[in-house]
């Protein structure tokens, strides 16, 4: 292991034999350690990035960590697609993918019907 890891690197790129990797029953390949990871995080879709943009919804660390508590709420009731509803936004997500797939601001929810959902969640 004398080749540095790089900043955002998870592992040397030069992984030693399989025989010297630990092998313990919780965690046996890399992939199997990113698909935990993924599976934790919340994804947001190009068109979801692109509506927080346009309508200058910015997302602080207690909100996404809300947002996170939320969808593992709605996946506990066998949700698909949920409405999470948050103070003044609103968030289509794919509770099976952790995706945000668009958000709205209180002024664009207006007036507004939300179809292909099958749960909605309400955050305080």
């Amino acid at each position: 292991m004398s080749e540095p890891i790089r900043i955002g690197q998870l592992y040397p790129a030069k992984l030693p034999p399989a025989a010297a990797r630990n092998t313990s029953s919780n965690v046996t390949t890399t992939d199997s350690f990113q698909s935990v990871l993924e599976d934790k995080l919340l994804k947001f879709s190009g068109h979801a990035s692109k509506r927080l943009e346009q309508r200058g919804i910015q997302l602080n660390t207690d909100q996404l960590r809300k947002i996170g508590s939320a969808i593992d709420k709605a996946a506990a009731k066998g949700s698909k697609e949920s409405l999470v509803l948050m103070q003044d936004m609103a968030l289509i997500v794919n509770v099976r993918n952790r995706t945000v797939v668009t958000a709205m601001d209180g002024s664009s929810m207006k007036d507004n019907v939300f179809t292909q959902i099958d749960s909605a969640v309400i955050v305080s």
